[in-house]
C-alpha cells in the first residue's frame, strides 16, 4: 500500500495498475505492478526521485503503520541507492561529481556489462554521504506523505484484506476520496451499523 500510495501521488512515478497480496515466490509477500504511461528510454531527474521515493513507500509504512521493519524491502532499497550511485556517477545529476562521469558502463556481448571506476577514495566518500543523505531526506519526506494520506493507506489495507487484490483505479478512487473529504474510514460505518 505504501508503494503504490507514493507512486499515485508522487509526480513522475510510474503509475499504479494493482497492487495484491498474494505472495509471488519467496521474497515477495505481495506486490504493486506500475506501468509507465508511455515507452520512454530516458529518464528525467524528477522521475528517478520519483521511482526513489517509490521504492521507500514500503518500508516507510512499516514503519508508520506497524511501527516495526522487516526485511522485506532489501531489493527497493538497494534499487533505490543503485538510482542515486548512477546519477552521481554516470548522469551528472548531482553537486558530488558535477558533470564529471566517474563510471562508465562498457558492454560486452553476452558477458554482461563491465563497469570501469575512475575516482578518489575522496570521492567515493563524497559519493556515499550524498547517497545516504539524499536516501535520509526521501525517507522523511515518503514517511510524512504517507501520514498525511493514512486514512487512503487504511481503507487499501481494508481492501486487499476482503479481495487480495485491488486495481489502481481504486487506489486513484480512494485518494480522490480523502482529498475531496468523502473518504469514509469502513470502522466507523460498521460501528456506526
Amino acid at each position: 500500500s505504501g508503494h503504490a500510495l507514493i507512486a499515485e501521488i508522487t509526480k513522475g512515478a510510474k503509475k499504479v495498475n494493482k497492487v495484491s497480496i498474494i505472495p509471488r515466490g519467496l521474497s515477495a509477500l505481495g506486490y504493486t505492478l506500475n506501468t509507465p504511461e508511455e515507452n520512454k528510454y530516458l529518464m528525467q531527474k524528477h522521475e528517478l526521485m520519483a521511482e526513489i521515493d517509490t521504492l521507500l513507500g514500503g518500508r516507510a509504512a512499516e514503519e508508520v503503520f506497524i511501527k516495526e521493519i522487516s526485511t522485506g524491502a532489501s531489493n527497493d532499497l538497494e534499487r533505490a541507492t543503485d538510482i542515486i550511485k548512477g546519477m552521481v556517477r554516470m548522469y551528472g545529476m548531482s553537486d558530488v561529481a558535477g558533470l564529471m562521469v566517474l563510471e562508465k558502463q562498457n558492454n560486452q556481448f553476452l558477458g554482461g556489462g563491465i563497469s570501469q571506476k575512475d575516482y578518489s577514495e575522496e570521492m567515493a566518500q563524497k559519493t556515499d554521504e550524498y547517497i545516504k543523505v539524499l536516501l535520509d531526506e526521501r525517507y522523511k519526506e515518503v514517511k510524512f506523505k504517507l501520514k498525511e494520506y493514512a486514512p487512503v493507506i487504511e481503507n487499501m489495507v481494508k481492501d486487499l484484506q476482503e479481495k487480495e487484490v485491488i486495481s489502481g483505479e481504486r487506489v486513484r478512487e480512494l485518494i480522490e476520496e480523502f482529498k475531496s473529504g468523502t473518504l469514509e474510514n469502513k470502522e466507523e460505518k460498521n460501528e456506526e451499523n
